[in-house]
Formats: structure tokens, C-alpha cells, sequence
């Protein structure tokens, strides 16, 4: 069984000495721009490869946005498996009872009548979140 990425990216974390908290919670701005700087560097990469290629290099950059994710969330204190998790849940709503899709003409899948939003909130709550601050 291979390990997840949430446990390779802590494995990465402690042995460098960056932040890893166990329980959601807020950082310093600094911190938080600068997560926010390493994720937008590395969604341009991909972006950009996207597009021009080669798959390889599309797979590699695919890969650093998503360990850059995933680091993120654990300076967070953010158990992401469990966020996706809500995500994939409220994601698989969008099919409608009778089985049809919405759709864009470009293909993106729309949210249909039978859609219900994710509870981020509850999520983050269960993993021992405090914050009055309403979130979505």
C-alpha cells in the first residue's frame, strides 16, 4: 500500500522543521501569504504546462500543487483527506436523481437542483475547530 500524500507531505514537514498542527487553526499573515504565494507559483506552473507540455513535466507540476496543498492544510492544522471528502460528497449531488448531468458547453459539471454545498464548517469543527467565525 502506497502512503498517503497527507503522510508523506508530515514526513516532509517534521524533517525540515516546518509548521505541522494537529488542529485547525489560523497563522500569522506572514505565514498564511506565504503558503498563498507557494500555492499560486506552483497552480501557474501546472497552468502553463498544461498547456505546452510535456506530460511528464504536467504530472510533476500536477504533483507540486497538490504536496504544496497538502502542506498548506497541515500548517493549518487541516485534515485535507477528510475536506476532499466532503467535497467528493457534496460534488456527487450534482447527478440528478434520474441520472443527468448539467453541463457548460465546455463540459464543466453544473450544480442542479438536487445540489447540497459542502459543510467545510462541520468538517473543520469535528477535527477540533473553535472559531465562531462563520466559513464555507
Amino acid at each position: 500500500m502506497r502512503p498517503s500524500p497527507a503522510s508523506l507531505v508530515h514526513e516532509f514537514h517534521l524533517a525540515f522543521g516546518l509548521d505541522a498542527r494537529t488542529v485547525p487553526s489560523e497563522v500569522s499573515p506572514e505565514l498564511a501569504a506565504h503558503r498563498g504565494e507557494l500555492l499560486a507559483e506552483e497552480a501557474a506552473e501546472a497552468a502553463e504546462v498544461s498547456v505546452t507540455g510535456p506530460l511528464d513535466r504536467l504530472a510533476h507540476e500536477l504533483a507540486d500543487v497538490v504536496y504544496v496543498a497538502y502542506g498548506t492544510a497541515l500548517v493549518h492544522g487541516i485534515d485535507l483527506d477528510a475536506v476532499i471528502a466532503e467535497i467528493h460528497r457534496a460534488n456527487m449531488t450534482k447527478i440528478a436523481p434520474d441520472g443527468t448531468v448539467a453541463r457548460r458547453p465546455d463540459g464543466k459539471v453544473l450544480k442542479g437542483e438536487h445540489y447540497r454545498a459542502p459543510d467545510i464548517a462541520a468538517i473543520l469543527r469535528s477535527q477540533g475547530w473553535t472559531s465562531s467565525e462563520v466559513q464555507g
